[in-house]
């Protein structure tokens, strides 16, 4: 078996202005830090209509279609912008994950990772906010309960900031667990230990600002891995930010790159245990260039290792 990695030219033409930490150059030192490895590449299609509507209201997807400028930049709220080709490349990030879950569970690949912008984990169901068009954790997540008719389904979030937008679209859904760790106090300002879903199937994990790789490990499995053995997910599905790095610009958090790998090998072996291996990644945050970079690299280098 192989790992996945999917991605699309589209998602280099969602340009922010200058100064913005959510830039072309991110996807560009991934896609170069993962030119060596050994990877089935995959083109992301572009997500059909239905399967937005699994997570957003046709109407918040056409205010996001019509939002396009013709050049230049929309601006959505204080940190979210589009360009012309950024409806293009939010459509290709969601189709991605798409496709992935696909491969992942027609036994064309081990797992998957999704190497695309924009991100999605601030999405919410109709708001775009924090560099987020579309929930793509949360659409891979309904769509392999939905499409496929799984009946669990895991996501796990280590990105520095909360995932808001995966929370609230998960919120109802009994059928999947979201366990997500983030610094706190940092925007958005959710992600308390007491929103824990209608079901009570959402774990935040707060991360006091400091904290370092030492703290975390104990967190996930003090915390994390007990409940995704519990859940006993058939599909993980891993919101991949690496904003959480020591070098990161936006947060405070002091994990290293053998952290992202540490973690990614413990949840592949979990995957391993409960699920046939079966993970589906897509890539959120991760602000500085070359920690960026480095961290993806692990964290696909563990995903390599765990498919073969």
């Amino acid at each position: 078996m192989t790992t996945a990695l999917i991605t699309h030219a589209d998602c280099l033409t969602h340009v922010t202005p200058t100064g913005h930490p959510e830039r072309v150059a991110r996807l560009e030192h991934v896609l170069h830090a993962l030119e060596p490895l050994d990877l089935r590449r995959v083109t992301a299609p572009l997500a059909a209509e239905d399967d937005l509507l699994r997570i957003h209201p046709a109407g918040y997807v056409a205010d996001i279609r019509d939002a396009r400028p013709d050049e230049g930049f929309a601006q959505i709220d204080g940190d979210t912008f589009l360009s012309p080709g950024s409806v293009d490349a939010a459509f290709r990030a969601a189709g991605a994950v798409v496709r992935a879950v696909d491969m992942v569970l027609g036994g064309e690949a081990q797992n998957a990772f999704c190497a695309i912008r924009p991100p999605g984990h601030h999405a919410e169901r109709e708001t775009a906010m924090g560099f987020c068009l579309f929930g793509n954790a949360a659409l891979a997540a309904k769509h392999a309960l939905d499409h496929h008719g799984l009946r669990r389904v895991a996501v796990v979030d280590f990105d520095v900031h909360h995932g808001n937008g995966t929370q609230d679209l998960l919120w109802d859904e009994a059928r999947a667990l979201l366990i997500t760790s983030q610094q706190m106090p940092l925007w958005p300002g959710s992600g308390r230990p007491d929103e824990d879903g209608a079901h009570g199937q959402i774990v935040n994990i707060p991360l006091a600002p400091g904290t370092g790789g030492a703290e975390m490990r104990a967190a996930y499995m003090a915390q994390a891995f007990p409940r995704l053995r519990a859940f006993k997910p058939e599909l993980i599905i891993i919101s991949a930010g690496f904003d959480a790095h020591q070098d990161d610009p936006l947060a405070n958090l002091n994990w290293s790159t053998a952290d992202f790998a540490w973690l990614t090998a413990e949840l592949c072996a979990l995957a391993q245990e409960l699920c046939q291996g079966r993970i589906v990644s897509t890539l959120e945050g991760g602000y500085d260039l070359n920690a960026l970079a480095a961290a993806t690299r692990a964290h696909v280098q563990e995903l390599i290792k765990a498919a073969t």
